[in-house]
């Protein structure tokens, strides 16, 4: 997903015709099992601890949490917190990388559009796409609309109001990034923003552009697991992240960083406790 700028869970019943149409969404990760607390005994009296009235704080992969990470991003990628509103859209936004669309900017020219697009067809074969595959691999890693104009635009848009489509581009969007993002932070020891950090660096510069961004990071600061501070590690991962921005002229604008992110560490919010509000391309939002 390269662009300049999203899931929620999918209905039982669209799951199932998922299922039926051969297409297996990625599994979640298996729940953290809860610790059990000892009772204290009349023979061996304990000092009980005071129980805290703070929730446990929860990964980015929390249903709830993740659909902030979704509204986050499309506010960055489309000027709207209704990332849902996304599974349409597609334009060429000049960048270099062909056509934009979708709910996290799949690409036609960096080849996570051609990945959708086939998964798409074995899901639903014979699909209003599915004719497009030759083009797709032609014009992988150019910015060429060659063989997808004129009517490629119009039968992504069809294409969009078939469930079947909207669920696989959530399940590619997390297969390709968020998955990942989210595996890396928790790798880094670094919490639910820290982790959308990662993920909105992968939205804007593919994965390898997040590892890249993260090893050049590393020469400035630690991550938590490796015993750094984690404002400080997340500070150096940031900085990173601008320098990258501004090496493209359509990714030159740092707000998505600068008043969105970095107020989000500043205040001390790394946990992405909601309401969250923020600034992009001078646009003001609020979640939650």
């Amino acid at each position: 997903m390269l662009r300049g700028g999203t899931g929620a869970h999918v209905a039982g019943a669209l799951l199932i015709g998922i299922a039926a149409a051969g297409y297996v969404l990625p599994p979640a990760d298996p729940a953290t099992p809860t610790p059990t607390v000892p009772t204290a005994t009349a023979t061996a009296p304990t000092t009980t601890a005071p129980t805290s009235s703070v929730p446990a704080a929860a990964d980015l992969d929390d249903p709830a949490k993740k659909d902030v990470a979704m509204q986050l991003v499309s506010a960055a990628e489309n000027s709207s917190l209704d990332w849902r509103a996304q599974f349409s859209y597609l334009e060429d936004i000049g960048d270099g990388r062909g056509y934009t669309a979708g709910i996290i900017g799949f690409c036609s020219g960096t080849g996570d559009m051609l990945a959708l697009v086939q998964a798409y067809a074995k899901a639903r074969p014979g699909n209003v796409l599915a004719g497009y595959l030759p083009a797709l691999r032609a014009v992988n890693g150019t910015a060429s609309h060659e063989g997808l104009d004129p009517d490629f635009p119009r039968d992504w848009r069809a294409a969009a109001a078939d469930p079947v489509f909207r669920a696989v581009q959530e399940a590619e969007r997390d297969r390709i990034y968020f998955n990942r993002s989210v595996r890396d932070g928790r790798n880094d020891g670094v919490r639910a923003l820290g982790q959308f950090a990662y993920y909105d660096a992968a939205v804007m510069h593919g994965y390898a552009g997040l590892r890249q961004i993260r090893s050049r990071a590393l020469a400035r600061a630690t991550p938590p697991a490796q015993g750094g501070d984690e404002r400080i590690w997340l500070d150096a991962f940031l900085d990173e992240r601008v320098a990258e921005m501004r090496k493209e002229d359509a990714h030159s604008d740092t707000s998505r960083v600068d008043t969105a992110q970095r107020v989000f560490l500043d205040n001390g919010n790394v946990d992405l406790h909601t309401p969250l509000v923020f600034a992009v391309y001078g646009m003001r939002f609020r979640i939650g």
